[in-house]
């Protein structure tokens, strides 16, 4: 091997290392924006953003990328997933199976006048789960359906990112069940 390039080839070799060992310094940021999309970035979110997280990236500046696929799909097609408090099983196996993959998504708890009369224009009912990929309304969860609408709004198959922890929301401060275990509207609570 000629000298020249064996130099050159122990340089590019210790730049690599030295980048692999370099912690990332850059605080990162997850938010919802005014549109109720999930945003993440590097630089502190506007002040009308709503969730702000501050997220502790460990690790190499390589493992804070997000892939494009990933970063592409929030952009085209955001996901929203609509539950509520009584929804049980059926919204926790939504919520999980969102995570599962590694899907940024917005939940929406319906349980009032205002949130019912979203999710009847949205899916034309009141059952939840409804999952809202982009344009696209699935009601009711089913493992392959939730799968072919994320596989359509172009989200990376389970596997290829990190999965997430989103938990369900709290509570709404003014929920109170109804006699039959469902949401009661505002005016029949009184």
């Amino acid at each position: 091997m000629q000298p020249s390039i064996s130099i050159r080839l122990s340089a590019l070799g210790a730049l690599l290392l030295l980048a692999a060992a370099m912690p990332s310094i850059a605080q990162q940021y997850r938010w919802v924006d005014e549109k109720g999309r999930v945003q993440y970035s590097d630089t502190p979110p506007p002040p009308s953003a709503k969730d702000v997280q501050k997220k502790n990236l460990k690790g190499s500046v390589v493992g804070t990328v997000v892939p494009f696929e990933l970063t592409r799909a929030v952009k085209d097609a955001p996901v929203t997933l609509y539950t509520s408090p009584p929804c049980g099983v059926s919204c926790d196996k939504a919520r999980e199976a969102l995570n599962a993959r590694g899907v940024p998504f917005k939940e929406v708890q319906v349980w009032d006048e205002n949130t019912n009369a979203e999710l009847r224009k949205i899916s034309n009912g009141r059952e939840v789960p409804v999952l809202v990929v982009g344009s696209r309304v699935q009601t009711g969860f089913e493992q392959g359906a939730f799968d072919r609408a994320l596989d359509i709004g172009g989200y990376p198959k389970t596997g290829m990112v990190p999965p997430l922890k989103q938990a369900a929301p709290p509570m709404p401060e003014d929920y109170k069940p109804a006699a039959n275990g469902t949401a009661a509207p505002p005016a029949a609570q009184k």
